[in-house]
């Protein structure tokens, strides 16, 4: 895997998402504590950034449509989205946030 930096961990607000543009990449990093996730910020149903939605638990919804992901997977939890949105692998190195521009591959949600 080959990290790139995202962000400072302090910039991506706890319960919250910061959008970032890494290498072409646009990317949704999402906090939940001590946890980071990534998203591309693309709504899979209507090319609409992610990191304008609303943020609830481990889900992320489009503003527009009221489509919702869940961010450990990528996976669309409810209609009218029914692709998935490609996640990627952060990592926290003291304060910065970096991630593998490489997608996971749809999975079952990381611990």
């Amino acid at each position: 895997m080959s990290y790139v930096k995202a962000a400072a961990l302090a910039d991506v607000p706890d319960g919250g998402v910061l959008a970032v543009s890494i290498d072409g990449e646009e990317i949704a990093l999402v906090r939940d504590g001590d946890d980071v996730y990534a998203i591309r910020d693309e709504c899979s149903h209507a090319s609409i950034p992610l990191s304008e939605g609303d943020v609830e638990g481990c889900e992320i919804e489009c503003w527009l449509h009221g489509s919702r992901f869940d961010i450990r997977t990528g996976k669309p939890v409810n209609f009218p989205a029914t692709e998935p949105v490609p996640t990627y692998s952060p990592q926290i190195e003291g304060d910065t946030v970096l991630v593998d521009l490489t997608p996971i591959a749809t999975a079952e949600p990381r611990s």
